[in-house]
């Protein structure tokens, strides 16, 4: 991946999927390595489909605990698109949001 602007955010340098353990693991540039599950991925997706339509709140997404990660396609320079198992595929994860959710859990 290309870096960023000396004054970005941290920038990932290493995403790596671990289907043994179904977690996807994050180096930064900044040092910093996250893990997070692929449950917690599909969950918390970005994806109108799960933060809701329209101003209407989402239905809540369960029965995620097996899902897996099939593949990952590079969006730009900013984000991942993340295809998962159940064959969700339309969440754009940031390289911020993927910071914040590795933080968070």
């Amino acid at each position: 991946m290309s870096a960023p602007p000396a004054s970005a955010a941290p920038w990932p340098v290493e995403l790596r999927y671990v289907r043994a353990k179904r977690v996807l693991e994050i180096d930064f540039d900044d040092g910093a390595r996250v893990a997070i599950a692929a449950e917690t991925l599909r969950v918390k997706s970005p994806s109108a489909e799960v933060r809701g339509h329209g101003g209407k709140p989402p239905p809540p997404v369960t029965g995620k605990a097996n899902v897996a990660v099939e593949r990952m396609e590079r969006v730009g320079n900013y984000a991942v698109r993340i295809v998962f198992d159940d064959g969700h595929a339309t969440g754009l994860y940031t390289w911020a949001y993927l910071r914040e959710l590795g933080a968070s859990g």
